[in-house]
């Protein structure tokens, strides 16, 4: 429960496990639990945002929240991404309820196709009689443009500018400088309707829904996900609410027209506050995403693998020779060029700069991505059935590169921007890579070379065991012949390379929780100044992913009693939703960085 009488910090500055994630399954909004909507990027996660206050306080938001003091409870409605905000005020008790539309009478797979476009508000009286203001300020382009926003009949519309907004609103309003405002009272048992629809500058005027149509139009987004929930309900063994909840909002981070989810909803959300580790996650990592479907594997059917792997193969060009255009992350349509760029005109979040848009990483070399890609499609040989043709080739083509390249160096799966490495978890990537093609080679339909695949893996394994092993920290390092530590070795046994017995690999697994971890949670790796250089300037946080392999690690070493302690403290930093951030503070609990995938997005 939150309190609006509480001292909150500036809107750029409010804590991260205060929002909560609406989704169309083109694009994402982040609610604050006092009912502001303060990120949303339309028509696609990686659009310019329309509201963007998260990042800087008058880059846009929408407001509907009691005018006087409340307390505010909120949960997401069962099996669905509409999230119910219950507010209490000395005068009465209101709900309001929140989603991003789905088309009309949408079910099941259908989830997602041809979005409307549309945020849909329906505020509800439960007790009493409560005062509420709205307060409602596009501003396109991440904040930089104030568009002409005239009042209409039914509510308001934009001029001008890169995009279109229309509104409708159940209640009186007033428009004046390129904000929406209007105060109204909702008694128990009446209901006042809100709707926000998109288009491009080219395009019809937006026809929002109409306010007296919202509560429907809710009902009909709550049941399409509900059916998408069923059609996917094939786990129900432990912490089954917390997967089924993960499942949903997975699945929201999916761009469905093209089958590729991305990495994150936002940008720049700081790894450390003040910091300048803050990067556009709006892309679709083969990493992440690869890892997304190994996640959803228990709880979903094999639709999304299908249109992911699609989409790799599409997006690479159908080949991944050094001639293709294999990359390690595309735009959510296949684009190529995620050039980087800075958003100087805003202050970032909890004055975190600078803020990014697009993402420098797209040009590097990380060989772990054709590890992460083959272990997915391994995961799903038997769901996907016969491969076409086209995804057949780009498989093959996938471990030839693997074998080719391991003995190469790279930028590692954290991205480092400093001089390329010897990646310890990259070679172990390499060798998941053609240790899954050769298992699915029988099912490739072409002439696959499995001895040669065969060969290069095992002399991968016994570069790992001999130069990936520091003698000095008795345990697997970052990187071949160094001494630093790495929480990627915590994959060796994830990914079937080493078992979590095995005498360096358990030595390994306590090193690691002993010397890379603070307040008992998992750290990347340590970044000093002359050790672990990756061409940037802070600290490193703890990241909530590695800390989840270190349980799995425990569980298969047999220690389940200690597995279980620490999964059960990574569960209790969830938010009131269900949702964890990328980065906790052990010590405080605090979120930080992005909600991002990777990380697991639901406990």
């Amino acid at each position: 429960m939150s309190s609006a009488s509480e001292s909150t910090p500036a809107p750029n500055g409010r804590p991260i496990a205060e929002y909560g994630l609406l989704s169309d399954c083109s694009s994402a909004a982040l609610l604050h639990c006092h009912g502001s909507i303060d990120w949303l990027c339309m028509p696609r996660f990686d659009s310019p945002a329309v509201f963007a206050r998260i990042l800087g306080e008058r880059a846009g938001h929408w407001c509907i929240q009691p005018s006087t003091a409340f307390t505010a409870q909120r949960r997401y409605l069962p099996n669905s991404l509409a999230i119910e905000t219950t507010f209490t005020t000395d005068a009465g008790v209101v709900r309001l309820t929140d989603v991003m539309a789905a088309r009309t009478a949408q079910r099941e797979h259908d989830l997602g196709l041809d979005a409307p476009h549309e945020v849909l508000r329906l505020v509800e009286g439960v007790e009493g009689s409560v005062e509420l203001q709205l307060e409602l300020a596009p501003r396109p382009e991440y904040g930089l443009v104030r568009p002409l926003f005239r009042r209409t009949a039914d509510g308001g519309r934009t001029f001008g500018g890169p995009n279109q907004v229309a509104v409708t609103a159940g209640v009186p309003v007033e428009v004046d400088a390129g904000t929406m405002r209007a105060t109204f009272t909702v008694a128990a048992g009446k209901t006042a309707g809100f709707a926000m629809r998109w288009a491009a500058v080219e395009s019809p005027a937006p026809l929002p829904t109409p306010a007296d149509d919202v509560a429907a139009a809710v009902a009909d987004t709550v049941e399409a996900w509900r059916s998408w929930e069923d059609h996917h309900h094939y786990y129900e063994g432990a912490q089954h609410e917390r997967v089924q909840l993960g499942s949903r909002v997975l699945k929201g981070l999916t761009y469905r027209p093209t089958g590729a989810i991305v990495a994150a909803p936002t940008t720049s959300l700081p790894e450390t506050v003040g910091g300048e580790r803050n990067w556009d996650y709006r892309f679709a990592w083969v990493r992440d995403a690869s890892l997304t479907l190994q996640a959803l594997y228990i709880g979903t059917c094999p639709d999304e693998a299908v249109d992911f792997v699609s989409f790799m193969t599409s997006a690479a060009g159908g080949g991944a020779t050094a001639e293709d255009s294999l990359q390690i992350m595309y735009g959510i349509g296949g684009e190529h060029d995620l050039s980087e760029r800075e958003l100087p005109h805003l202050a970032g979040w909890r004055d975190s700069r600078p803020v990014r848009i697009g993402n420098g990483a797209w040009s590097q070399t990380q060989l772990d991505v054709f590890g992460q890609l083959l272990d997915m499609i391994h995961r799903y040989r038997e769901r996907l059935g016969t491969l076409h043709p086209e995804i057949q080739h780009f498989v093959c083509q996938l471990a030839d590169r693997a074998a080719s390249s391991w003995e190469g160096r790279d930028a590692g799966m954290w991205e480092m921007r400093g001089e390329p490495r010897h990646h310890l978890s990259s070679k172990v990537l390499c060798w998941t890579a053609l240790d899954r093609a050769v298992k699915l080679a029988e099912g490739l339909g072409v002439d696959a070379p499995v001895e040669r695949w065969a060969l290069e893996r095992d002399r991968i394994r016994e570069a790992v065991l001999t130069r990936g092993w520091s003698e000095a920290r008795q345990a697997y390092a970052q990187s071949f012949d160094s001494d630093e530590l790495d929480a990627a070795a915590l994959l060796m046994p994830v990914v079937g390379f080493l078992p979590a017995t095995d005498a360096r690999m358990t030595a390994t697994i306590e090193a690691i929780a002993r010397d890379l971890t603070e307040d008992g949670l998992v750290l990347r790796y340590r970044n000093q100044e002359g050790l672990n250089a990756d061409g940037l300037t802070g600290e490193e946080g703890t990241f909530v992913i590695c800390s989840f392999w270190l349980v799995s690690c425990l569980a298969q070493a047999g220690q389940v009693e200690r597995a279980q302690g620490l999964f059960d403290r990574l569960a209790g930093f969830a938010n009131d939703l269900g949702l964890l951030a990328e980065e906790i503070h052990g010590a405080t609990g605090e979120h930080s960085a992005t909600s991002r995938r990777r990380s697991a997005t639901s406990a």
